[in-house]
C-alpha cells in the first residue's frame, strides 16, 4: 500500500506526517477499564504512546504525558485526555538522563499520588547500512532512552506502585527478527524483552505484573525521520497483512495489560506485528 515519500528531522512531528498517524483520536470508544488509575506514558506526545495515552484517558485514567520537545503535539494529546474527562499532565525532557526520569515519576506522584500503571515507550533508532556509520554517541544513547530509561523509570515508579499495578515495555518484532540496518535500535528492544520477563518474576510477590508488547511496522513519527525515503514509500508492505499498522491498532494490547482484566497476564510479549512471528 505504501505511503508518500517524506522526510523529517529526528524525532519527527506526528502532524506534519503524510498521511497523518490514526492514534484513535475519532474511533478508540472506552468502558471504563482503567477507571480510577494513574498512568505514566512516555513518548506520548505521537505515535503508539500518543494512542495509548488515549485509550487508557477514554478507559477513566488519568495521564502523565511524557515527552520530548514535540509542544504543540504534546498539547493536542493532552486536550484530547482532559476532554475525556480525566487528568493531564505534561513533562518535556530527555529520558537518556536518569535524573530526568526520576522526576517524571516524582511529577506523577505529586499530581496523582500514585503511580498505577507505568508505559515505558519512548525510543530512538536510526537507519544505517554500515556499522562504521554509527557513532559511539549514537549507540550509546540508543541504549540509554530505550533500555536505561526504563530501568530508571521503574526503579522510581516501584515505591509508588501497589499490588495490581502493572509495567508494560514497549519491545518490537525487531527483538526476535533485527533489521541489519537498525542494529542498535533492534538489540534494545531484545533488551527490553528480556527485562521485562526479569522484572515479572521479581516483582510478582508484590503484585505487580510486567509485560511487553513486540510491535511490527507502524506509522509512526520515527519512519519518515530516521528511514531514507524510498523506504518510507514502502513501509510495511512486505507484512503477511501487506500493510504498516496505525498507533490506534496497538492501544488495545496497552490496555489489557493495564487493565483488571490482564490481571493473570505477566510475563507476556504481545506481538501486534500484522502478520510476522515472534519466538
Amino acid at each position: 500500500m505504501g505511503f508518500p515519500e517524506q522526510q523529517q528531522q529526528v524525532p519527527g512531528i506526528q502532524s506534519k506526517m503524510d498521511p497523518v498517524p490514526d492514534c484513535g483520536e475519532n474511533s478508540y470508544r472506552g468502558s471504563g477499564k482503567l477507571t480510577g488509575k494513574a498512568a505514566v506514558v512516555t513518548g506520548a506526545d505521537s505515535g503508539i504512546g500518543r494512542a495509548v495515552a488515549i485509550a487508557y484517558a477514554r478507559e477513566g485514567a488519568d495521564v502523565l504525558i511524557s515527552y520530548l520537545d514535540e509542544h504543540d503535539d504534546a498539547k493536542e494529546v493532552a486536550d484530547l485526555v482532559t476532554a475525556a474527562g480525566q487528568r493531564a499532565v505534561l513533562v518535556s525532557g530527555d529520558l537518556s538522563d536518569p535524573a530526568h526520569c526520576r522526576a517524571v515519576i516524582d511529577k506523577a506522584v505529586e499530581e496523582f499520588g500514585t503511580v498505577d500503571v507505568l508505559v515505558s515507550n519512548a525510543a530512538f533508532q536510526m537507519s544505517h547500512d554500515d556499522i562504521t556509520e554509527i557513532s559511539d554517541e549514537e549507540f550509546a544513547y540508543t541504549f540509554a532512552l530505550n533500555v536505561g530509561a526504563y530501568f530508571h523509570l521503574v526503579k522510581a515508579a516501584l515505591p509508588h506502585m501497589r499490588p495490581g499495578s502493572s509495567i508494560i515495555g514497549s519491545s518490537s518484532v525487531n527483538s526476535d527478527m533485527p533489521s541489519p540496518t537498525l542494529a542498535p535500535y533492534a538489540a534494545t528492544k531484545a533488551a527490553i524483552a528480556n527485562f521485562s520477563a526479569s522484572l515479572a518474576q521479581m516483582l510478582g510477590e508484590k503484585g505487580i505484573r510486567v509485560n511487553s508488547v513486540a510491535p511490527g511496522p507502524i506509522w509512526t513519527p520515527l519512519i519518515p525521520s530516521t528511514f531514507p525515503t524510498e523506504k518510507v514509500s514502502k513501509f510495511g508492505d512486505d507484512t503477511p497483512l501487506g500493510r504498516a499498522g496505525q498507533p490506534a491498532e496497538l492501544a488495545p494490547a496497552y490496555v489489557l495489560l493495564a487493565a483488571d482484566d490482564g490481571s493473570y497476564i505477566s510475563g507476556a510479549r504481545i506481538a501486534v506485528t500484522g502478520g510476522r512471528p515472534i519466538l
